[in-house]
């Protein structure tokens, strides 16, 4: 049988996939049913994830919180502490079958006096969909390369959603990013990303993405915490990417080290889009194939 996948150009998946982002979040935005599925204003909250899904996670707590709607944590789903009372969780995984998070919800499930547990879940057809009490499904949003990009960002437009944010700035932006992406950006040494609030979220998933798709040695800090040793390695070559707001006078401490200032004045979330193009510049520079990237599989399943 012939590999319909054969024939396609290194890439191709995540190329496409991440350049229909502007719309997967204006559809998620028109998800009004959906997001009244998420956790109601006052209720406490758990969000879990694994990767990029964790990230994802960390920027809808932030956000939940400075809205006002109560307090929320984010935890990576292996290390997640359920005994603190909450409402509910949301489970946010791409495939459905992520070993950690499938055992986080089925612990939950036998404890006898569950939070609601909703989960945001891009295949329609996974086990996790049995095991919620309420899914919220993204198939549209789903992906063929191993590498995240849509899926991700689409979950986190509807969470951004459901908070009452507009967004039709963000959809512009990320239009805009994708339009006129700086080729220079794909040619440093190394990478560190930086974000305050919500955005440190974008951050670490920015390094992850460029550390996935291009094997390049990248770092990720709260833009605070940068100042507190991380400097060190600032150098000529080397690029410091502030996603939203920056301390002030952080990018002139940077500067006087050598190494190279990049801030967009746009939506963080689509400045991360901007990112995900330079990961698949970079990569294919590199003659990688970032559907295909070293030691990664689309989902982590765990053998027993």
């Amino acid at each position: 049988m012939t590999d319909p996948n054969e024939n396609l150009a290194p890439g191709a998946h995540m190329r496409a996939e991440l350049d229909s982002q502007p719309e997967m979040w204006a559809r998620a935005a028109g998800m009004t049913a959906e997001q009244a599925l998420l956790p109601a204003k006052g209720e406490r909250v758990a969000v879990v994830g694994c990767g990029t899904s964790w990230f994802m996670a960390q920027s809808y707590a932030a956000l939940r919180e400075r809205a006002g709607f109560g307090i929320t944590d984010a935890y990576a789903a292996s290390e997640a502490f359920m005994d603190r009372g909450y409402d509910a969780v949301v489970a946010l995984t791409r495939s459905g079958t992520t070993t950690e998070v499938l055992e986080l919800v089925d612990e939950l499930k036998g404890s006898g006096s569950a939070p609601r547990i909703i989960g945001v879940i891009g295949d329609e057809t996974s086990p996790l969909v049995g095991m919620v009490d309420d899914a919220i499904l993204l198939p549209f949003a789903d992906e063929r390369s191993v590498v995240q990009t849509r899926f991700a960002t689409t979950a986190l437009a509807l969470f951004r959603a459901s908070l009452g944010e507009d967004l039709t700035g963000a959809i512009a932006d990320a239009r805009t990013a994708l339009a006129d992406v700086d080729p220079t950006l794909a040619g440093a040494d190394q990478y560190t990303f930086l974000g305050r609030g919500w955005t440190i979220g974008l951050a670490h998933e920015a390094a992850l993405k460029m550390r996935e798709s291009s094997q390049s040695w990248t770092e990720s800090y709260p833009s605070m915490d940068y100042r507190h040793g991380p400097i060190a390695i600032a150098a000529p070559g080397r690029i410091t990417w502030q996603f939203g707001a920056a301390p002030e006078g952080l990018d002139a401490q940077v500067a006087a080290t050598g190494g190279r200032w990049v801030q967009h004045p746009i939506d963080p979330l689509a400045d991360l889009v901007r990112l995900h193009r330079v990961a698949l510049d970079r990569a294919l520079a590199k003659g990688l194939n970032p559907d295909e990237p070293r030691n990664l599989t689309r989902s982590v399943i765990l053998e027993d």
